[in-house]
């Protein structure tokens, strides 16, 4: 069995990708232009734009905001991006004063369509860019009746397929009464539902920009600013910033401390947020920066705040680090798969483990075990079984369970979803939506739950012989994580004990066993497993288990085959043995994975 965890945001290997036509990012000197004519002050309200290397704004007339509304989430988190799925950067401390979203990589996008307002056909090059606050108390609900109304703001450069323009758009969320009267609001209220929303843009309307098609994406950037006596936000297109003066309607100084960027659908309506439809194959990597007064790097959390998305969703693992910061990056394609998360961890086939840190080592006891805990509303257990008489010391995922927020879910072998003690059958892709903020979908065969926190669940049943492959994504990063997945101090290079015991990689055969694995098996009083049995084997190997115990002909048969399939070499014998043990499809799951920070057999 191999254990496997991994930050989950994540550069993907160039030799995966070749550009079609990828826009390059503003040279450096171009940046620290672009961060010094962000801060020079704008002569008034109006709209303006400035040129490389000049560091003066010069006025432009405005052009009319689209009277189109891009509102907050709602309903269950999709699998692709937005609508509440999305990574976002929260700073440490304070609040945010500027905002600069961007893409460090633009990779094989060369299409993008999308209604305009979530209404008509796809129109090509139609897609917001959007810097969004997060949800925020705002002296702006004082006439609401609702102790629970909320303000939001959202930085937009708006793309129609032939024009574009920069604006702001504010939000009093379930303000539940008439509109302010005579400063521009609109009422909105999604369908079905009782709550009023109001929203207005900018008055005096918006900086035009000349039409940008999607593949100049990477020579664009935003940036949102909000301080005690204005807003404002700029659109970079290189060598040219566009830039608009906005009302200050919510107040957003005093509230905003975690900022969402990404590229989404052209505005929503009373349905929900439209989608930006990307051709197969792009690939784009994130960075959200943020100024707040500190130097500490931003937390990353799992969350979105709009109702648009677009039809990407989250590769593995982490991209590098690299200035400016502070930030948070991550990587987005149409391959990846993963439920939104800020850290990810799985067991994959004959259970090969990736912790949370980037360690992956083997790990083939049998019983119940915790793979995570995080905080008292999340926590994942799995069974593993042994395979004998074939395979006596190695051991498979049989049945994964885990709680978020009181929910309580097991996928058992058949495969069988239990919720609460209760049978459920899901129609693929419709999501199950429960009172705790849990959504549980069935998508290509695999089990997806995730929480309003981010925190998310894939497990994957496979047939002739049955087993299930689980990875456990994190919502908030750094965060502490326990169990056969965590590691303590987010150190590579060590593995820790129920009771705190820290061991150095790599461990020798009884500790790994008989003092670090065994105190992680999972009691019957503790277990989130019993819907699935409640007779549990406890069982160690007798001996290490790795692909060069395998007879030579096996090996050289599961190499082969994984070499075929262009496995990395990072992962060559865990994918030999996974072949060995389960069959071919189990080299599938590691085509394109990028290696591990530390292989802790070695």
């Amino acid at each position: 069995m191999v254990l496997g965890a991994m930050a989950l945001t994540t550069i993907l290997a160039s030799a995966l990708w070749s550009p079609a036509s990828a826009a390059q990012p503003p040279r450096p000197g171009q940046r620290d232009w672009q961060n010094s004519i962000a801060a020079a002050p704008r002569p008034g309200r109006g709209c303006y734009t400035a040129t490389y290397p000049k560091l003066m704004w010069r006025a432009v007339g405005c052009v009319s905001a689209p009277d189109i509304p891009q509102p907050p989430h709602r309903g269950p988190r999709p699998l692709v991006i937005g609508n509440g799925s999305d990574i976002a950067a929260r700073v440490p401390s304070g609040f945010i004063s500027t905002a600069i979203g961007s893409f460090d990589s633009v990779v094989n996008v060369t299409s993008e369509s999308g209604p305009i307002g979530n209404s008509g056909p796809p129109i090509a090059n139609a897609y917001t860019l959007q810097l969004n606050t997060n949800f925020f108390a705002s002296t702006a609900c004082a006439g609401s009746p609702n102790p629970g109304c909320q303000g939001w703001e959202q930085f937009v450069y708006g793309n129609d397929g032939s024009s574009g323009a920069a604006f702001i758009q504010y939000w009093l969320l379930q303000y539940n009464a008439p509109c302010p009267a005579g400063v521009g609001w609109n009422t909105f209220s999604f369908a079905g539902d009782t709550d009023i929303y109001c929203w207005k843009n900018n008055t005096g309307g918006a900086v035009g920009v000349p039409n940008q098609p999607i593949t100049n994406l990477g020579a664009l950037s935003l940036s949102g600013q909000a301080n005690a006596g204005s807003d404002s936000v700029t659109l970079f297109n290189g060598a040219t910033a566009y830039t608009r003066v906005g009302d200050n309607a919510v107040n957003a100084a005093v509230g905003w401390d975690t900022a969402e960027f990404n590229v989404f659908g052209y505005g929503g309506n009373s349905s929900g947020g439209g989608t930006a439809s990307f051709n197969s194959g792009a690939a784009l990597t994130v960075r959200t920066r943020t100024i707040y007064g500190g130097t500490a790097a931003p937390l990353c959390v799992a969350t979105g705040f709009t109702a648009e998305k677009n039809n990407l969703s989250f590769g593995t693992p982490a991209p590098a680090m690299t200035s400016p910061g502070p930030a948070v990056k991550f990587v987005e394609d149409t391959v990846g798969g993963a439920a939104t998360t800020c850290a990810a961890a799985s067991t994959l086939g004959d259970v090969h483990a990736h912790t949370v840190a980037g360690l992956s080592y083997d790990f083939q006891a049998v019983g119940d075990f915790e793979l995570a805990q995080v905080g008292p509303d999340f926590e994942v257990q799995a069974r593993h079984i042994s395979g004998a008489p074939t395979w006596p010391n190695a051991s498979v995922n049989q049945a994964v369970a885990t709680r978020m927020n009181g929910t309580a879910v097991a996928v058992c072998g058949g495969p069988r979803l239990v919720v609460d003690g209760r049978a459920i059958q899901l129609r693929e892709g419709k999501p199950l939506s429960l009172p705790s903020g849990v959504d549980i979908w069935h998508t290509g065969g695999a089990y997806v739950v995730t929480d309003q926190s981010g925190n998310s669940v894939r497990i994957t049943p496979h047939s002739a012989p049955d087993y299930m492959d689980v990875s456990v994504g994190v919502g908030t990063w750094p965060t502490k994580v326990r169990g056969l997945l965590g590691n303590p101090d987010n150190n590579v290079g060590l593995l820790e004990a129920s009771d705190g015991t820290v061991f150095r990689v790599p461990l020798s055969f009884e500790d790994l066993y008989q003092r670090y694995g065994d105190s992680w098996r999972v009691t019957p009083t503790d277990s989130l497993l019993a819907p699935c049995g409640t007779k549990v084997e406890e069982s160690n190997p007798a001996k290490p288990f790795f692909a060069e115990d395998l007879e030579p002909k096996i090996r050289e048969r599961g190499m082969s085959i994984c070499r075929q399939a262009e496995v990395q070499d990072a992962w060559i014998d865990a994918c030999t043995l996974d072949v060995a043990v389960l069959g071919e499809k189990a080299a599938a799951v590691y085509v394109g994975k990028p290696p591990p920070v530390l292989d802790g057999n070695r």
